[in-house]
């Protein structure tokens, strides 16, 4: 894997700490076998060869061992235990982070293996301009609002979007946000964090191919 022009230097995270009961695995679905190899393997060999560094990967308590198993021979990654909630393992990550002082950071989910150059390209470059990008794709299907199981309305897809990961930010304001954040760990994602402290995140083109692995069919093939 090449890129076309030096990116600027950054570090990453991958999420990797949930359970991923949903995809119906033996193990949690990251450390799962996926076109060859761990699925968590993927989007940390295409940070790594990116140049991320350093690379810090959140996992689940217990799985220290199957973790670097998975992740043998990459180099520059370090690993934190994740906490309860996704944005609990994030803050870790970023906390293992800090005395690295890195200026730009991607957050990405290990369970989307298929991470195009292009994509970290883009959000790259829009932190020249915002303090976050997050790659977002349209909403195409029409949409409803729901009242049990009986239609109590319609949406407009117009001003919707698909968010994806990796989201990008500037790391102090990043860090210094999920620091500031009060109430239940519960965000959505790295992007909700930093609005809620006033950080502007920009909208990139995404990608079909960052799809998430999330049941048991997402395997098969």
């Amino acid at each position: 894997m090449s890129y076309s022009a030096p990116l600027p230097s950054f570090a990453a995270i991958v999420v990797a700490a949930g359970k991923g009961l949903r995809a119906g695995q033996d193990i949690p679905k990251q450390f799962a076998s996926w076109r060859g190899k761990p699925v968590l393997r993927h989007s940390v060999e295409t940070l790594s060869a990116a140049g991320a560094d350093p690379l810090v990967v959140a996992i689940p308590p217990g799985f220290d061992e199957l973790a670097r198993k998975s992740l043998e021979g990459i180099s520059r990654v370090e690993f934190v235990t994740g906490g309860a909630t996704r944005q609990n393992s994030v803050s870790a990550a970023l906390d293992l982070l800090a005395p690295h002082e890195p200026e730009r950071v991607l957050i990405h989910d290990a369970a989307r293996p298929e991470l195009p150059q292009a994509i970290i390209e883009r959000l790259l470059l829009a932190l020249n301009d915002y303090t976050g990008a997050i790659p977002v794709l349209p909403v195409v299907d029409s949409l409803v609002v729901a009242r049990g199981n009986v239609m109590a309305g319609s949406s407009d897809r117009e001003s919707l979007r698909r968010v994806q990961t990796p989201q990008a930010f500037r790391f102090a304001a990043i860090h210094a946000a999920h620091r500031a954040w009060t109430g239940d760990a519960t965000a959505g994602d790295d992007a909700q964090v930093l609005a809620a402290n006033g950080g502007a995140v920009a909208l990139v083109e995404g990608s079909e191919t960052l799809r998430k692995l999330t049941f048991a069919e997402d395997f098969d093939g």
